[in-house]
């Protein structure tokens, strides 16, 4: 029997992106699956349900009913816990999870003998591009971040020579050279600002120079990368000599974007009250990472704060503010996983348990937390 592949609208406050966009239901459609889709999906980033019907999907009203029909789930956010049972037993779910801080919820998926993957675990190997969800996501987050600082300033990026004198360029700090914050020297680039950019990654210097941004060092001692190419972890003392390196550099710029994440954990405060109060009146702060604790301190979830003349940008979701090509990317992502697996004779779906991409990625399983959901 073909894999019925179902994907509810999303419930999450504020969310715009869907988890599949309408060519993409034709793509799966073609390779044999059932496609059905929770009325209204699409509707937030311009999609009808004519759009997906048009498409080969089949468009259900009853959310309880498309859930607990599926082979096969795709989600933008993670699950409401309530809807958990909902979902029949070997049922493979696949979303943004965040397995290592929501214990409750992986036990429930467990118990539910649910399948679960977990997009952000995708491995950063070469076959597993085409899947990684973070990364796209990131990448526009970080250009986003860029336009809600221009938003927010009470200046111009570009220099500007008039006949009534120079406009000196703004000048950016990137917080973090990943994939957000290498997309923030880009964007920052291309709007005619002064970039420098810091990483405690040396590794990434060529990088940030390549796009036409000056890096920032700061000795910190021995850093480094994990095998996936996040920042490891900096010590207390680590963060504190950063922290004092960060003043010079923040007193002097116009806009600051901090991207610093550690996956799994809160975000590191990188950004201290004093390092925001040595700003000049009218500078910019986005925290990008605020979902997950945020880099700054005084940043609020959801608002722009004002502290003492330096706006402090806490908002979340950036890239659901771009949600056409968020939600196309994403889409994207999840129809390389699915044609990776995908056996074309039966026409359906595979887990294969010992490929190095769903050890990596797959959290729960047959009635049990697998070792990789845990921390």
């Amino acid at each position: 029997m073909t894999t019925r592949i179902c994907i509810p609208r999303e419930t999450f406050p504020g969310e715009t992106r869907t988890a599949i966009v309408p060519e993409n239901v034709t793509k799966l459609v073609k390779r044999g699956a059932q496609v059905a889709v929770e009325a209204g999906v699409g509707t937030a980033c311009g999609y009808s349900d004519g759009d997906y019907a048009a498409a080969g999907a089949e468009v259900v009203q009853d959310r309880k009913a498309i859930l607990s029909s599926a082979d096969m789930v795709l989600r933008v956010r993670k699950p409401p816990i309530e809807e958990v049972p909902w979902l029949k037993k070997g049922c493979v779910h696949a979303t943004f999870l965040d397995p290592f801080n929501e214990p409750d919820l992986i036990q429930k998926l467990a118990a539910q003998g649910v399948s679960a993957i977990s997009m952000e675990m995708i491995p950063r190997t070469t076959r597993a591009q085409k899947m990684d969800a973070l990364s796209s996501q990131a990448n526009l987050a970080g250009y986003v971040a860029v336009i809600l600082a221009a938003d927010h300033l009470n200046r111009i990026f570009p220099m500007m020579t008039t006949a009534a004198g120079t406009i000196m360029a703004a000048k950016v700090l990137i917080i973090g050279a990943g994939v957000a914050g290498l997309q923030a020297i880009a964007t920052a680039r291309r709007l005619g600002a002064t970039v420098e950019a810091f990483d405690t990654r040396p590794v990434v210097a060529e990088q940030v120079q390549s796009l036409g941004a000056k890096f920032a060092k700061i000795d910190i001692g021995e850093t480094g990368q994990t095998k996936d190419g996040y920042a490891k972890a900096l010590t207390e003392e680590q963060l504190a000599k950063q922290r004092e390196g960060m003043k010079k550099l923040c007193a002097a710029a116009d806009v600051v974007i901090t991207t610093a994440q550690v996956f799994g954990k809160k975000a590191p405060v990188i950004l201290t009250a004093d390092i925001v109060a040595g700003m000049k009146k009218g500078s910019v702060i986005i925290d990008l990472p605020i979902e997950s604790g945020g880099n700054v301190e005084g940043s609020v979830l959801g608002q722009v704060v004002d502290k003492n003349g330096v706006k402090i940008v806490g908002l979340a979701n950036l890239p659901g503010r771009v949600p056409i090509p968020a939600s196309k990317v994403y889409s994207t992502n999840l129809l390389g996983l699915i044609e990776e697996f995908w056996d074309k004779e039966a026409k359906k779906f595979v887990l294969r348990l010992d490929d190095e991409i769903i050890q990596s990625c797959l959290m729960t399983h047959d009635g049990q937390v697998r070792d990789r959901a845990k921390k």
